[in-house]
């Protein structure tokens, strides 16, 4: 007799990933009806509220594309798809999402197959100062290039399996657009500020994802291969990784990310679920460890290096003692929401 599978993969999930899960729905749902009011102080506590329940299930489409939080691999794959509703990356396949980023891993490093400077590069000059310009006011165009790359992708090209994914995407294009319309028709300004929290979503994992890794990047064919012009091994993959934690003084603020910034120890052993990234991050490196960065000690760089960050390739180096992150330039069009 065959034996049922439990419904987590372990059995100290079941808490913290109905509490994350709920959390994540709940605030969803809450935030979205905090916009409507007319009252500017519930109006921005929506906003906030929903743009950070979009970036816990957009961690949580992480969760489940490594497959930590439930046993049988075609309930993280239903998760996912509905997580990516909520955190807007639903035009691109959930399995997709995920080939693409256990490349990342596999690889040890940042395997792309849109290479957006390459892309900025070769429009006229008006497009790259425009695209120069919203970065310089904070707004993450080329992230917004990605996803909207990600959307055109199976119109515009000839790969017959992307192809094949027109029918659907249009779908979701047309149900989403007519859900958003009807948003807008019942208060523009709730529809405004909608756009407002999947920014600050946005923004939020972009700030995460630009100062994890110093890993080379390259634009390949989706099954093409990555140079071996190096050792890329663990010793590498943890030199080049950074655990850029919200707050080291106090551990437990890094669930506003999920665990997400202790990214050593999460590719350090992949399969730990979120919830145990803190003791495994003590454990595997203690107190004093030089892959740690604030994101405090981030913000300057981040401010300072966001338009050299749109066109250059180079991720920039981390040093040691205080200012050891004042030449990381940072990463930027390495979503794990783009499938491309």
């Amino acid at each position: 007799m065959k034996t049922r599978k439990p419904l987590f993969r372990y059995a100290d999930g079941r808490v913290p990933n109905t509490l994350a899960m709920t959390y994540a729905l709940l605030g969803y749902i809450a935030g979205l009806a905090l916009l409507f009011p007319a009252n500017g102080w519930l109006n921005a506590l929506g906003t906030l509220l929903l743009g950070h329940a979009m970036i816990i299930a957009a961690y949580l489409i992480h969760e489940f594309a490594h497959g930590t939080i439930f046993s049988v691999p075609k309930h993280n794959q239903w998760a996912g798809n509905a997580c990516s509703w909520l955190a807007g990356s639903c035009y691109a396949d959930f399995q997709d999402l995920r080939k693409k980023h256990m490349r990342h891993h596999v690889d040890r490093a940042d395997v792309i197959t849109f290479d957006s400077k390459a892309f900025l590069k070769a429009r006229p000059l008006w497009f790259q100062k425009l695209v120069v310009a919203l970065e310089w006011a904070y707004v993450p165009a080329v992230e917004l290039i990605m996803h909207g790359y990600v959307i055109v992708l199976p119109f515009v090209t000839r790969n017959e399996k992307h192809r094949a994914r027109r029918d659907k995407v249009a779908q979701i294009m047309l149900i989403r657009a007519l859900l958003f319309g009807l948003l807008g028709w019942f208060s523009l300004k709730a529809l405004v500020l909608y756009a407002v929290a999947w920014m600050l979503m946005v923004t939020v994992l972009r700030f995460a994802d630009a100062y994890q890794h110093t890993y080379d990047a390259f634009a390949v064919l989706e099954d093409g291969q990555v140079p071996e012009n190096k050792q890329r091994d663990r010793a590498y993959e943890q030199v080049n990784t950074f655990s850029n934690v919200v707050s080291a003084r106090w551990p437990s603020l890094n669930l506003l990310l999920l665990n997400f910034p202790y990214h050593n120890a999460h590719h350090e052993k992949p399969v730990a679920p979120w919830y145990r990234l803190p003791a495994l991050h003590a454990e595997l490196y203690g107190s004093a460890y030089n892959q740690v960065i604030p994101m405090r000690d981030l913000l300057g760089s981040f401010h300072r290096y966001r338009l050299r960050r749109v066109l250059d390739d180079d991720y920039g180096s981390v040093g040691e003692g205080p200012q050891k992150a004042d030449g990381f330039y940072g990463a930027v069009g390495v979503s794990f929401l783009t499938a491309v």
